[in-house]
């Protein structure tokens, strides 16, 4: 079982259905004894990122994703879910986020129109399981106006956008982010989440 972090910031009925999808079997939750069962963790999140940070901390939540990190438990953060685990974002104002991975999130610099919205191919950077159901240039889909630092240490697959390297998929040890919404990226999306469950089921 894995639990859906339910912090007010997203739909997470759609996330909900696509593990439903691939056969994972998920709850919506922010109960710290639920959270402390699961075998996986997803954080998703559409909006700010001071306002995913402010509700975390309200609903007393940063603590217990913090534990479950060091206990090795996987962890996908997806859009907005993917954007905090960095260590700061400078949307609006400077916000300091979870620090899982290393790096910031900032306003995509490009004379392109934002938010960058749609369908875009996937470049892969380096080797990760969660790559091993999707082929190289595959598509999925994109809603977000800001994006995290290009650095390689983190970065397993990304897109191109306005003559930006924009992270996509990003990783280290038990933490995985994908800036992409893989439950509305259609058939590739339910891949990646496979590959995902596979990790969890390890």
């Amino acid at each position: 079982m894995i639990v859906i972090i339910d912090y007010n910031v997203g739909n997470v009925k759609s996330v909900l259905n696509a593990c439903k999808r691939i056969g994972l079997e998920a709850i919506i939750s922010r109960d710290e004894e639920e959270i402390k069962k699961a075998k996986g963790i997803i954080l998703p999140g559409v909006g700010s990122f001071a306002v995913a940070m402010e509700n975390l901390k309200k609903y007393g939540l940063v603590e217990i994703l913090n534990d479950r990190k060091e206990n090795n438990i996987p962890i996908i953060g997806i859009c907005l879910g993917m954007q905090i685990l960095f260590e700061k974002g400078f949307e609006v104002e400077e916000c300091k986020g979870l620090g899982y991975l290393k790096g910031n999130v900032d306003m995509i610099k490009t004379t392109e129109k934002l938010p960058h919205m749609g369908w875009n191919q996937l470049y892969f950077n380096r080797q990760n399981q969660i790559l091993k159901n999707i082929k190289e240039l595959e598509d999925v889909y994109f809603v977000h106006s800001f994006m995290a630092d290009f650095n390689n240490e983190n970065v397993i697959a990304y897109t191109e956008y306005g003559g930006m390297k924009i992270p996509a998929i990003v990783g280290m040890d038990n933490v995985i982010g994908c800036q992409f919404h893989p439950e509305k990226s259609g058939e590739v999306g339910e891949r990646i989440l496979k590959a995902w469950k596979e990790i969890v089921e390890c």
